[in-house]
């Protein structure tokens, strides 16, 4: 084989090891965001109708939620918020409208004491989703009745949903995954069913 055969032959192998590189590399980055963003993924995904964009999103999420200073909730506030949740979900009996304002400004309040920025709220889902990729969109439909309850466009059921979706955010940023919390909201399914 000639010297300039070889050469060829080392850089179109180069080139082919490099492009195997850069595809596996790509493949990595996309199974580790669709990992860690879940849903959230494959939303960004169809409302951009371009991957590629999508990723770089969700890759600057992650570095705006790095740069974050967030911290977890001492236990007595814990408690404190779980003492308010379960009033707003007792009020809801007969009160509806009101309690899921006051879910709303209750997740809020949650989400500024532990370092979120609650500037708005397209920001704050999207603050939202490094950490909680489960609970944004709860955190969305939530947030989409409370809107259209400002407006009178929804019935009884609606807000029932709008209580769990918030209830789903609550525990998740409160750490309240199980325990007496979860209980109460249990037996407040039960009870609206």
């Amino acid at each position: 084989m000639s010297t300039g055969a070889t050469i060829v032959l080392i850089v179109v192998v180069v080139a082919v090891v490099l492009a195997a590189g850069w595809f596996v590399a790509e493949r990595m980055r996309s199974r580790n965001l669709r990992s860690r963003f879940g849903p959230e993924y494959d939303r960004r995904v169809a409302e951009t109708d371009d991957r590629r964009a999508a990723e770089r999103e969700l890759a600057e999420r992650r570095k705006r939620h790095a740069a974050l200073d967030l911290r977890p909730l001492s236990e007595a506030s814990r408690t404190r918020y779980a003492e308010q949740w379960t009033m707003v979900q007792e009020r809801f009996v007969d009160q509806p409208r009101e309690a899921v304002v006051e879910a709303d400004a209750l997740v809020v309040a949650v989400l500024r004491e532990r370092g979120y920025p609650t500037d708005g709220f397209d920001q704050q889902a999207a603050d939202l989703s490094v950490e909680h990729a489960a609970a944004v969109e709860h955190y969305r439909g939530g947030h989409d009745i409370r809107l259209r309850l400002e407006r009178s466009e929804v019935s009884t059921e609606e807000l029932r949903r709008a209580l769990v979706h918030y209830r789903e955010v609550f525990g998740s940023v409160a750490g309240l995954g199980a325990g007496p919390q979860a209980d109460t909201a249990r037996r407040y399914d039960d009870a609206a069913r």
